[in-house]
């Protein structure tokens, strides 16, 4: 997924097959399933629990949503960063 397209920290959605909503609250994360290192577009906590440690946080990409419950919040801040992990992203795809 283009990097400009991902939903914005903050944003609530359930994915397919879930019982429990998400917030999301990171994007572009690292991280490893069964012992494979992953990347992935968001990590989430459980809403509306929130952080219960790393047991309770969730790898997830973009397709794996079935409804986006609440958009989270945008201003320059996040467009400015959007663009720096673009260009990072960018770069490291050419090396």
């Amino acid at each position: 997924m283009e990097i400009e397209k991902l939903l914005p920290i903050g944003s609530i959605v359930k994915l397919k097959d879930a019982e429990k909503r998400l917030m999301i609250f990171g994007i572009k994360q690292s991280g490893t399933k069964d012992e494979e290192s992953i990347e992935t577009d968001y990590i989430g906590v459980l809403y509306p629990e929130g952080n219960m440690g790393n047991e309770y946080q969730y790898l997830f990409n973009h397709e794996h949503i079935e409804e986006i419950i609440f958009h989270g919040f945008e201003d320059n801040e996040r467009d400015m960063f959007i663009e720096k992990v673009s260009k990072a992203f960018a770069d490291k795809n050419k090396a």
